[in-house]
């Protein structure tokens, strides 16, 4: 199978191509030729604005294999990626059972080893992710596990956070830690502020995340190591990660996609589709965030992909479970802030190279002889996302009918293609 790629231009920072407008042939999932010449192919992905570039990575994905299938399978959560543009993905531990033995790594590898996105995993830093009892991580590490984290519930033991960071050091792993301190959280609806006030919600304060930041990097300068914050959302956590990284502390953090765009204002609905968590802030924090993520303080993107069945968001907003999907939609939603300014390479940095440096995965480049790990996208395109169009077996994701402009095309990885 020959695959051509007509007049797109190349933007990727490693290759000698870069910003450059070529026409790219993958023949048998390898880049063959890059060239201003118009060879003959099988297919030809064509566009007004194609733009190409090394495969995305999305730190922050949640699976429902095994044990929660009806709300995300293996082949669901490729074929969402691949829709939003990802190569790559790593899977978070809630799963039923949790990924806390090598079994459950072993069956998941397996299943997803014929996917076009390649499927990496995170393991749980404790059984069931209870916070009690460390897992055996070495034994993770060789069965393929590429992080530690108990997902969506935080390290709250400060002791096993404190041993976890030094038995991690034995291979330099990398803990990824949810920042909440869950008594100041404890049924709390949304964003702590006006908003929550004038509806009367119970709130989320920013403080819940700000102490948790401080104690993680106080136990971070104090045993080494390299931890990673992720959906980080408070400006005051953010700014004690950028001074932790003067001091030269290995710490990283991400942002979730929906926190550059939303905010709490829109809450007033009571729609359930936005509760999520971290909560959205305010507007105020939202242009912080941007500027953040331009001076390179927040490292990564990431979808915080969470599918949850029906009953499960479709209730009462105080009864209603955190989360949304997101995997399909973060490039779009990106180009949807008012003060979206950010460059290509920057955003490509967030979605590209910073999550491989994070988590060592080699970092692919669009170069001849090379195996195809690609996104083809278009910012200019116009399109709809339509119900019938989501891939995720779960629906929860409030974008659903809004009309976007910037378009993931079409994917390349483990010599296989996908066009949307």
């Amino acid at each position: 199978m020959i695959i051509r790629i007509d007049n797109a231009t190349i933007l990727d920072s490693h290759s000698s191509f870069h910003n450059q407008k070529k026409n790219l042939i993958i023949e048998d999932g390898i880049i063959k030729n890059i060239s201003d010449n118009q060879e003959k192919a099988d297919t030809v992905i064509q566009g007004n604005n194609l733009m190409v570039s090394p495969g995305w990575v999305d730190m922050r994905v949640t699976i429902g294999d095994p044990g929660l299938e009806h709300k995300e399978d293996i082949k669901s959560i490729s074929t969402a990626a691949a829709f939003g543009g990802f190569t790559e993905i790593l899977c978070m531990p809630g799963t039923k059972p949790a990924i806390h033995t090598k079994d459950v790594i072993g069956y998941i590898k397996g299943k997803a080893r014929e996917e076009l996105v390649d499927i990496h995993l995170a393991a749980c830093v404790t059984h069931d992710r209870l916070g009690k009892d460390m897992t055996e991580m070495i034994d993770l590490h060789h069965a393929g596990a590429l992080a530690f984290t108990d997902g969506d519930k935080p390290i709250w033991h400060t002791d096993i956070l404190l041993k976890s960071l030094q038995y991690l050091q034995t291979f330099d792993g990398l803990l990824i830690d949810h920042a909440e301190e869950l008594t100041l959280t404890h049924s709390g609806q949304m964003n702590e502020g006006i908003n929550s006030t004038r509806l009367g919600l119970k709130g989320i304060p920013k403080l819940s995340e700000d102490i948790i930041v401080e104690r993680n990097l106080n136990i971070l300068s104090y045993s080494g190591g390299r931890i990673h914050f992720a959906h980080i959302s408070s400006p005051q956590s953010i700014e004690k990660i950028r001074k932790a990284k003067q001091a030269g502390l290995k710490v990283t953090c991400d942002i979730a996609a929906y926190n550059l765009v939303l905010d709490d204002s829109l809450l007033h609905t009571f729609d359930t589709g936005y509760k999520v968590n971290p909560p959205l802030r305010d507007r105020e924090d939202v242009n912080y965030f941007w500027r953040a993520l331009e001076e390179g303080v927040i490292d990564v993107i990431v979808s915080d992909h969470v599918p949850l069945d029906e009953e499960s968001k479709n209730t009462e907003f105080d009864l209603a479970e955190f989360g949304m999907i997101g995997i399909e939609t973060v490039f779009p939603i990106l180009l949807l802030h008012e003060h979206n300014k950010l460059k290509m390479d920057v955003l490509l940095e967030k979605l590209c190279y910073n999550p491989r440096k994070i988590l060592k995965l080699p970092v692919p480049v669009v170069k001849e002889g090379e195996l195809a790990n690609l996104t083809i996208f278009d910012p200019s395109h116009r399109w709809t996302y339509h119900a019938k169009d989501v891939k995720s077996k779960s629906k929860n994701s409030p974008f659903i009918g809004n009309e976007f402009t910037g378009k993931v095309i079409a994917v390349f990885n483990k010599g296989k293609f996908k066009v949307n």
